[in-house]
């Protein structure tokens, strides 16, 4: 979810699917008529390197959220501005609020704000005298944006919202993006109808977050699950049913899409298209990773060019640490900063669906990046970087 830069790395493997591909123009799809679009053909019914699904293991667990249910959703990774091992991870309680837990998996906050289903975050937001961390969540009960900030000694959130921010429809999938150039902070949201707002964010000019609506289009069905890559200004978007799109994030932008993946056959995904996160490396490499929930599984795209596809990955039993495995996923999270011993080449966080072993509600379970990174050959950073925001 959120934009790492990386200097002063060490690097270990790379691979990844070489093959080209080749982009086609169909026709519009319905309910998209201003839309232009382009197919990733070159990935698409075709037989890709890796089709054996490799299996990882999580090395910790969140405590359940509070409520039982299909109540927890999405989560963002927050990384410690000094200790990398005080970072946290926040998680949607979508019946209810939002949970901080710290990276044993403990809870150290929850905030009973109703029913918020998506978060993200972004770093180094101007807002008053000082730079914060802002966190923004989509606010179905008040059919608004959520806006928070992270207090860095106590690492639990803050309301900085200069008013509720009222969306002409329910809000379902969010997501945010920095552009670099002009230092502007952006929150997308979207609807079980397709349609996607993008507002920009800013301070009010008494040190609270102001949101002003700069964009709107359609996807076309339901959708949830998106991301933004801050670096290369390109927005991917999940459609639930027919797979990932990828768009420009700029406000000012013509609507020309191209589709990452499908669900149809030949695809690499199985419906319902969940989460989507990036693992962000240098120069324009790194990963953008999709939750394929209609399988339990997580699929892995290069994050440049045409995003072609690497590999599948299922999260499976860590019987040593009684620890169950991953399903029926919403949402997911990966960071590249090493995040202490138990975590030092970073971490993959995915919401469990079904918390199995013992039965109970549902929680986040946390992979070292390593046992993904080892199982395709992809680069992990094993130092202390700088975090540029």
């Amino acid at each position: 979810m959120l934009p790492i830069l990386i200097f002063s790395l060490a690097l270990t493997g790379y691979g990844g699917n070489e093959e080209s591909m080749i982009s086609s123009a169909p026709a519009h799809p319905t309910g998209v008529n201003s839309t232009e679009t382009t197919i990733n053909s070159g990935q698409i019914n075709v037989d890709n390197k890796n089709q054996v699904i490799k299996s990882v293991q999580a090395t910790v667990e969140t405590e359940p959220v509070p409520v039982w249910g299909d109540a927890a959703d999405d989560i963002a990774i927050w990384v410690h501005p000094n200790d990398y091992a005080l970072s946290t991870v926040i998680g949607t309680q979508k019946k209810g609020g939002l949970v901080v837990y710290d990276l044993n998996g403990q809870q150290i906050q929850y905030l009973p704000d109703g029913r918020l289903n998506n978060v993200d975050l972004r770093y180094h937001f101007p807002l008053g005298d000082e730079k914060v961390t802002l966190v923004a969540a989509s606010h179905r009960t008040l059919g608004s944006i959520a806006l928070y900030k992270v207090n860095p000694q106590s690492r639990q959130l803050e309301k900085v919202a200069a008013r509720t921010v009222g969306l002409e429809r329910e809000p379902y999938g969010l997501c945010m993006y920095h552009n670099p150039s002009t230092h502007q902070y952006y929150v997308f949201v979207n609807d079980k109808n397709g349609t996607v707002e993008q507002w920009e964010v800013f301070d009010n000019g008494s040190g609270a977050v102001e949101a002003s609506l700069v964009r709107s289009f359609r996807v076309g069905s339901q959708t949830e699950g998106c991301v933004a890559d801050d670096q290369l200004g390109q927005l991917y978007i999940g459609e639930e049913e027919v797979g990932i799109w990828k768009y420009s994030a700029h406000p000012n932008s013509e609507e020309v899409r191209t589709q990452v993946d499908t669900t149809e056959p030949g695809g690499n995904l199985t419906a319902d298209v969940e989460g989507l996160t990036i693992y962000y490396g240098e120069q324009g490499s790194g990963y953008l990773i999709a939750s394929s929930q209609g399988d339990d599984t997580f699929s892995i795209y290069q994050r440049s060019g045409n995003n072609e596809y690497i590999g599948t990955f299922q999260i499976v039993a860590n019987q040593a640490m009684n620890i169950d495995r991953v399903s029926d996923t919403d949402g997911i999270d990966v960071i590249n900063v090493p995040l202490g011993a138990a975590f030092p080449y970073g971490v993959f966080v995915a919401q469990d669906g079904w918390n199995s072993h013992p039965i109970d509600k549902q929680n986040f379970k946390l992979v070292p990046w390593e046992e993904i990174a080892d199982a395709f050959g992809l680069i992990k950073f094993n130092q202390k970087v700088s975090i540029e925001k």
